[in-house]
C-alpha cells in the first residue's frame, strides 16, 4: 500500500520503474542528477495504484493547510 499523503508530491508514494528511486525521493537522470520533474512511467505507476487503493471516482486534493487529502468522492462533490 501506498501513502499517497506523505509526501510532497502524490507521486512520490510509488518508486520510480525508470530510474529506479525509491519512494519518497525525486528521479534521477542517467547522468545521476536530479531530474527537474518525475519520468513519466513514474506518474503512470503512481495513478495505477491509486486508483486500485482507492477507486476510480477517488480523487487527491491539497488541503488550505498545504497538506494531501484523499476524497473517496472525487470530483463528484464539486
Amino acid at each position: 500500500m501506498s501513502d499517497f499523503t506523505a509526501f510532497r508530491h502524490p507521486v512520490l508514494a510509488v518508486p520510480c520503474p525508470d530510474c529506479g528511486r525509491p519512494s519518497g525521493a525525486m528521479c534521477r537522470r542517467p547522468s545521476g542528477h536530479g531530474a527537474s520533474d518525475f519520468h513519466a512511467a513514474r506518474k503512470v505507476a503512481a495513478d495505477l495504484a491509486f486508483i486500485e487503493q482507492h477507486g476510480p471516482s477517488a480523487a487527491i486534493i491539497r488541503s488550505d493547510a498545504g497538506q494531501w487529502i484523499v476524497d473517496p468522492r472525487g470530483r463528484v462533490r464539486d
